[in-house]
Order: structure tokens, then C-alpha cells, then sequence
């Protein structure tokens, strides 16, 4: 069962019922969901989540949606690799990278789509849709072709090939909008209004964010039950950021960290916040689109929404729904934000697969480059417990690095080789 006692709204606080619904009347602010944790806390275990299936559904007593029967394709319960080379070039030797990009859609957004699909499914919908950069598109197909029902997901017109043809195989039906992806989620707004579809990220936004809680969960799990003192994290609207400290809090607070004494729960009690947990969050955007990272840079509390003009698509989002609750967990964890120059990003996504051999998306690339700058800056010590997050697959952005295809073209004979391995080598002045 769900240990949910409804929705709650994040700016007035009123409370609603667990529907499919995303923005308070009242206020018009955002809908988050409330557990029931006094519950959960009676329930949960180290061995009951053992004992769960090998995917973010091992993790059902604290997501918003049925799991006898979800909709999953296996998201989750991803690798978390020690970064012994990475960490060995970057000066740091307690360095993780949590890989999301092997996801069965490579991606995180497989976490996200699976509690929303699942309550869509509760819900009795029978089409799911979104409004995508790109992974979230490819996603969603997937998790409606697995539930048998109908997808319709919503794109920008210029959107990197790799990721329209990750879509178009599962065959929903794809728009391509001419305009950026806010403007696509503007448009969708309006569709949903009209349409009786379930948009993952909009009227189910609420149960879709949750899912990324389980980011934090996983690698918690992956350490011994303990948090890393650092995390770098790349971000678009800024959901998964502040559910990975979501996801990290509700583990202190039921009691689940090594350690670290469990809070007592009062009936009320919808929230969760636990002194105990250190991890300091550090935000990953590219420069042609930060819109948090700026407003935390120049000390602001509200975030400017700008035009995106970044190679990191999948990050491209110019006004981004949780900046402001996004800015409030850098500063609550006393993390940083970083924006990567644009001509940093594919530097980021060659240092990681010439490292540990994993080819990652321009996301990836904004993180690893993030790393790059906390590590020579002194911001991450060379012993402090690290983890950055790889949310995306490489294939999907291979424009992106193009220029690495250079093959040694030869005739099949060994003098040819010989030859043109000689003037490889004297050119790169081996």
C-alpha cells in the first residue's frame, strides 16, 4: 500500500487529497505529497527493503503509488562505481559516480516516470504524456507501451536526433513544437487543461517528483547505509535536487542511516528535516541555461527566467519549476552551484569515458566538469566522500562529440599500417 495522507501546499500549506492534481487553488502554488512517516516508521526496515525487487520499487514504503502491480521496466538499482582513475586526475580518492545512464531508457527519468505512470494507471487513465527535453519523451514511451496505454509526448523541434529516435520506437505520438522547451511545457499546460491525459510532469507532477527521492535512497543503500559528505548533481528544473535531499532526510529521520538516532514523529508531522545529515549539494548547470545558479551566485531568493542557448539540452529549462526550493537546499546543506562554461561540457564528457569507460550524455559532462572545478577550487577535500551523478547515456548526444571520430584510414597491408601508425604517433609527438 501507499503511505500517503494527501498533497500539501509548498508556499500556503493547505492540504488536499491524493488526486491528480499539481498547483493549489488558493495560492497557486506547488502540490507536494505528505506520508504518513509515524506509519512508515513502524513498517520499513533495512531487511524489509532487501527484500524487494531490484528497482526503485524495493523502496515502495515511501513512494506515492500501489506497487503490487506497477508500471516498471527496471529502473533503478544502478551501478555505483569507485572513480579510481577519475578520482586519481582530479586529486580526490574517495570518489563515486552513480550511473542512471544504463536505466533501460539511459536514463534517470526512467525513476520519475515509473511512480508516475503507475499512478496514472490508479487513476484509470489511458494515455500518459509529458513535455520533454528529450529523456523524459523517451521515458514516458516506454513506461506507456509497457502499461498498454496510448503516449503522446511533446518535444522541441530541434531536439538531438539520438533522443527522437529514443522516443519514436516505442511508437507514441510525437510532437515536435518550434520553440523552446518552455514553451513547450506552455503548451501542454493548455493541452492538459482540454485532454484527459495524464502529463507526468505537470497534473502528476507531484507523484512524478518523487521518484527521484530514490537517487538518494540507492546510493545511501550502495555506501552501508551512510551519505556522502559531497554530492554533485546536474539540474534543469531543479526537482531531482532537492529529492535527493529529500530522499537522504527521510533516511535519517525513519532511522535507516548507520548511526544516525531516528527523529520522533508527531501525528502531524508531513515534513522532514534531520540535523545529522552533512551532505553538502552541489548544483550542476551549463552556463547558456543557469537560472539557479545565477540567482544563488548574486544572492537572490528568486530565480530570472532566461532564454536557453546550451549544448546541454536536456538541461535546458529556462524557467525552472523548483529553482527557488532547488536555491534553498544549496543553502540549507551549505552546497555551492556551478555553471559550466559551454566549451566545457564535452571536455566533461571525454574525461569521464577516457577514464572509467562510461560515455555519458552533455549532462554528464556539465557534472564531471562541475567535479573538475570543486576539486581544483578546494571545495571537495582529497578524503571527503564524493559521489557525482551521471543521469544520461552518451548515444543519445553523439553530435555533441563528433569530432573524437578519427580513424587511422590504412589498405590492408602491414606497411600501410606501420605508416600511418608512425605519422599518428609523430603527430602526437610520441
Amino acid at each position: 500500500m501507499a503511505f500517503i495522507k494527501g498533497l500539501k501546499c509548498r508556499e500556503c500549506g493547505r492540504e488536499y487529497p491524493g488526486d491528480a492534481l499539481n498547483v493549489c487553488d488558493f495560492c497557486f502554488g506547488p502540490l507536494e505529497v505528505i506520508y504518513d512517516y509515524v506509519t512508515i516508521s513502524e513498517v520499513i526496515s533495512h531487511e524489509r527493503i532487501a527484500e524487494g525487487p531490484l528497482s526503485i520499487w524495493r523502496y515502495q514504503d515511501l513512494l506515492p503509488a500501489e506497487a503490487d502491480d506497477p508500471v516498471d521496466i527496471m529502473a533503478g538499482y544502478t551501478p555505483l562505481m569507485k572513480a579510481r582513475n577519475l578520482g586519481k586526475r582530479l586529486g580526490l580518492n574517495n570518489l563515486y559516480i552513480k550511473n542512471d545512464s544504463v536505466n533501460p531508457s539511459f536514463s534517470f527519468k526512467d525513476r520519475v516516470v515509473s511512480v508516475a505512470a503507475t499512478k496514472a494507471v490508479e487513476f484509470g487513465y489511458e494515455t500518459l504524456a509529458c513535455a520533454s527535453t528529450g529523456n523524459l519523451a523517451c521515458s514516458v514511451a516506454a513506461h506507456a507501451a509497457r502499461a498498454g496505454v496510448d503516449a503522446v509526448v511533446f518535444i522541441p523541434a530541434d531536439l538531438e536526433r539520438g533522443k527522437v529516435i529514443g522516443a519514436a520506437v516505442y511508437n507514441p505520438t510525437l510532437v515536435a513544437v518550434e520553440g523552446t522547451y518552455d514553451e513547450v511545457n506552455r503548451l501542454c499546460s493548455e493541452v492538459s487543461d482540454n485532454y484527459h491525459w495524464a502529463f507526468v510532469n505537470i497534473n502528476m507532477r507531484p507523484y512524478y517528483a518523487e521518484g527521484s527521492k530514490t537517487l538518494g535512497y540507492e546510493v545511501a543503500e550502495q555506501l552501508g547505509w551512510r551519505v556522502p559528505d559531497h554530492v554533485v548533481v546536474p539540474s534543469a528544473s531543479g526537482a531531482m535536487f532537492t529529492k535527493i535531499w529529500k530522499g537522504f532526510n527521510e533516511l535519517a529521520c525513519l532511522g535507516l542511516l548507520d548511526g544516525v538516532d531516528p527523529l520522533p514523529f508527531g501525528a502531524d508531522q508531513n515534513t522532514v528535516h534531520h540535523p545529522a545529515v552533512t551532505t553538502r549539494m552541489h548544483m550542476a548547470q551549463a552556463a547558456g541555461c543557469s537560472p539557479i545558479v545565477s540567482a544563488w551566485e548574486n544572492h537572490r531568493n528568486q530565480i530570472r527566467p532566461v532564454r536557453p542557448d546550451s549544448i546541454a539540452k536536456s538541461l535546458a529549462i529556462g524557467n525552472p519549476a523548483d529553482g527557488i526550493y532547488a536555491l534553498r537546499v544549496i543553502r540549507e546543506s551549505e552546497g555551492s552551484g556551478y555553471a559550466v562554461p559551454e566549451n566545457q561540457v564535452v571536455e566533461g564528457i571525454k574525461l569521464l569515458a577516457e577514464t572509467e569507460g562510461v560515455f555519458t550524455e552533455t549532462a554528464g559532462g556539465v557534472t564531471v566538469s562541475t567535479l573538475k572545478y570543486l576539486a581544483e577550487t578546494g571545495a571537495i577535500g582529497p578524503d571527503e566522500l564524493t559521489v557525482a551523478y551521471i543521469t544520461g547515456n552518451g548515444l543519445k548526444t553523439q553530435e555533441a562529440v563528433e569530432e573524437v571520430v578519427n580513424p587511422l584510414l590504412v589498405k590492408p597491408m602491414m606497411g600501410s599500417f606501420e605508416a600511418a601508425l608512425e605519422s599518428r604517433m609523430a603527430s602526437a609527438g610520441v
